[in-house]
């Protein structure tokens, strides 16, 4: 299990997808928003894997300087367009940069995130011999979720996906993907119960969950159910992570 602690963050903010505009995320917060002291978290899609690591070892130290004066940090989180190798929690692990392993945890002004990775791209027909990770579907891990349980109580949870509850549920506009990928619908469902899975896991063992936050879909969509409020974020849409009393 990966605990990742920001003590002197203030604030918590969570990203939707980006796709490997990483300049542009740090410009908007530090400076269009004027953020300091915030910890941005990346639901997924981030855009590692599309060019050469010494590629985003540059894009970062263009970026430190303003992230440092501002006081910020940027987490990202595995996304179905982001090569899983980066994920590891070393090969992008600055001060104020890190690519966080699945099921990490962040422990921010008194707010402890469980962060879990991947998605099932729609287009991977296409994308098979370009730029596509076949282990890029999200993993149900027990073991890990018993460690996290043992030590930490998650009251939100940052994914990719969402649960099979959660919008976006229609297929209506997918469905030219589904004639030409046979095992897309079956592989779909799968994703969407493995977070039905953590899910359940966390309500089983009491955690005091309230948020839940991903991306993937490019759509917004904000509701409470059952006492938890769910954000589905667009491309680049920023959501305030509420900090408690």
């Amino acid at each position: 299990m990966d605990i990742f602690s920001f003590p002197l963050a203030k604030g918590i903010v969570v990203s939707g997808d980006i796709h490997g505009d990483f300049k542009q995320l740090v410009h908007k917060c530090c400076i269009q928003y004027g953020m300091t002291d915030t910890l941005i978290i990346v639901a997924g899609d981030c855009g590692f894997g599309f060019h050469s690591p010494d590629y985003y070892e540059n894009i970062y130290l263009k970026c430190h300087s303003r992230l440092a004066t501002a006081n910020n940090w940027i987490v990202f989180v595995r996304g179905n367009h982001d090569n899983p190798t980066y994920f590891d929690g070393k090969t992008v692990n600055r001060s104020r940069w890190k690519a966080v392993p699945d099921y990490s945890v962040l422990k921010a002004c008194g707010r402890t995130i469980l962060c879990v990775g991947g998605a099932v791209s729609i287009d991977r027909c296409l994308r098979m011999y370009d730029n596509y990770w076949p282990n890029e579907r999200p993993v149900y891990d027990q073991v890990k979720l018993d460690a996290i349980n043992g030590a930490c109580a998650i009251d939100v949870v940052v994914t990719h996906t969402a649960p099979s509850f959660c919008e976006k549920m229609s297929q209506s506009d997918i469905q030219d993907w589904l004639v030409k990928d046979e095992k897309l619908l079956n592989d779909i469902k799968h994703e969407r119960q493995v977070m039905d899975d953590i899910h359940t896991y966390l309500r089983a063992h009491n955690h005091p969950l309230q948020e839940w936050y991903y991306g993937h879909f490019h759509e917004s969509w904000h509701q409470e159910i059952e006492g938890v409020k769910y954000h589905m974020l667009d491309c680049g849409e920023l959501k305030e992570i509420v900090l408690k009393a």
